[in-house]
């Protein structure tokens, strides 16, 4: 068994001063581990809750328009009754470019249906590099220029990719921010398809 150490070994400031930074070090794991927590919930809650259809009420989206760059002129108004992915991005933005692919396949897959893939592009430069852009990757939904009125009328977008997912009665179902994982967009698709369109799809008009 160790021996309790020696009256001298409590008193002295060198010991003292290096308990002291041990009590620092300890809490500054604990406020670092609950940092690291909190982004986690963060980023994979909401894809949790689009994957499972658990999630706050995010209330009746906001009226929209913009112009397409083909020329597409694109209205809320008009998209009541279907499943609309409203996504923000940019041609700089890593994680963009990399669940680009996933939302030019459910426009694919599930236009037929009822499904509406949106892009809104927060780029600054020429608009040609934009068109230029996704015609070399081949993305045919409509994709238009992101207003700063767009950004808060949907209560700020400040990170991208930002994605919303509105149902067919035009209420925001999902606000995921970074990248949207396929599998999570497709179930949260697929479960709004199968929800009916109630009398309130009139007000989104």
């Amino acid at each position: 068994m160790a021996e309790p150490p020696a009256p001298d070994e409590l008193n002295n400031p060198e010991t003292a001063r290096v308990s002291g930074w041990k009590r620092v070090l300890m809490w500054g794991e604990r406020l670092l581990t609950a940092a690291l927590l909190v982004f986690v919930i963060y980023r994979l809650g909401p894809q949790l809750g689009a994957l499972t259809g658990v999630g706050p009420d995010l209330g009746r989206s906001p009226e929209y328009e913009f112009l397409a760059f083909d020329g597409t002129n694109i209205r809320s108004a008009d998209l009541a009754g279907e499943v609309v992915v409203l996504n923000f991005w940019a041609t700089w933005c890593g994680p963009c470019k990399l669940e680009m692919p996933s939302l030019q396949s459910l426009h694919e897959d599930r236009f037929a249906d009822g499904v509406v893939v949106l892009g809104l592009s927060t780029d600054v430069g020429a608009a040609q590099g934009v068109a230029s852009f996704l015609a070399e990757r081949g993305i045919s939904y409509p994709v238009g220029r992101a207003t700063s009125a767009h950004r808060q009328a949907f209560g700020g977008v400040n990170v991208i990719p930002t994605t919303f997912l509105i149902d067919r009665n035009g209420r925001v179902r999902h606000r995921v921010v970074g990248y949207f994982a396929p599998p999570a967009l497709r179930a949260a698709v697929n479960r709004l398809l199968d929800e009916p369109v109630s009398a309130e799809r009139d007000a989104y008009r």
